[in-house]
């Protein structure tokens, strides 16, 4: 059977098209990125999802802190932008091709997904227009080694959803042994002007530097704080945590008013892990 290849959607857009300049504008982020690499085990990341000049030095931070280090799948849970639909959608099969080259799909955990009948699901069609993983791609790839990658996106964000999808993925993990990166694809609140926004976001930021999962889910639901993947977010957190998370750093909030100088209306975007900081079993609860 020929394998899928998911192709490129926002190349040229979001990003630069062609290899060179792509790694040119990556490596110019990550050295813009003041922050070294983490020591500690990073478990999960959350990271933005605009186009580069504008979210993409955020990004770098994330990814800055996790180069060179190994991981056997990345798991990428983005929020859908163009589809509407239930549940939460697998890509199972074949690969993701960016400018830099092919990552492969992890089949044999998007399979057992696909096997379990949950609320994850397989399902093409989420993934064909949607940015949100597209845009973490080449920062992995730029990053990490051989790895292999599971694409998430969610098509119900609430808080039940969010809760089901954490427990299928740690009962796929369960049986599969595999070093785990997953990735919260979200930017933050949209379209506040700037100090507005920045009090928003900071309630987000907040929750997040204190590694707190009710905090973080309260504060969303009762619209204290806005991310257009909260559920990406949320599910990250609760991951993270039950595979052996015990912390969490901030590594860079900003917004796209501090790129463009258009402050009337913005976007926020925030850099941030999820670690594991001191010496545990590396066996899942």
């Amino acid at each position: 059977m020929m394998s899928l290849v998911r192709e490129p959607a926002v190349s040229g857009m979001f990003y630069p098209d062609g290899p060179t300049q792509l790694r040119k504008e990556i490596a110019r982020y990550l050295e813009g990125a003041h922050v070294s690499p983490f020591r500690e085990e990073v478990l999960g990341i959350v990271s933005p999802h605009a186009g580069y000049v504008y979210s993409g030095q955020v990004a770098a931070y994330g990814f800055k802190a996790i180069a060179g280090k190994r991981y056997d799948t990345v798991i990428v849970i983005a929020p859908s932008h163009r589809a509407y639909f239930e549940g939460i959608a697998v890509w199972d099969k074949g690969a993701f091709r960016t400018p830099l080259g092919e990552i492969p799909i992890d089949e044999e955990i998007a399979g057992l997904f696909v096997e379990g009948g949950g609320i994850i699901r397989r399902g093409m069609e989420p993934h064909l227009q949607e940015h949100a993983v597209e845009v973490q791609l080449p920062f992995l790839q730029s990053v990490l080694k051989d790895f292999s990658l599971v694409p998430l996106v969610m098509g119900t964000q609430t808080r039940g959803a969010c809760v089901r999808a954490a427990e299928e993925i740690l009962g796929v993990l369960r049986k599969k042994k595999r070093k785990v990166l997953i990735i919260g694809s979200s930017d933050l609140s949209h379209y506040y002007p700037y100090h507005e926004a920045t009090e928003l976001d900071s309630v987000i930021v907040q929750d997040l530097k204190m590694f707190s999962l009710s905090r973080l889910a309260a504060d969303i639901e009762e619209g204290k704080a806005e991310a257009c993947g909260s559920g990406p977010m949320l599910v990250t957190l609760m991951v993270s945590e039950e595979l052996g998370a015990n912390n969490a750093k901030v590594l860079k909030y900003a917004n796209s008013g501090d790129v463009s100088g258009d402050r009337s209306g913005v976007v926020g975007y925030v850099s941030a892990l999820f670690y594991r900081s001191n010496e545990q079993s590396e066996e899942l609860p």
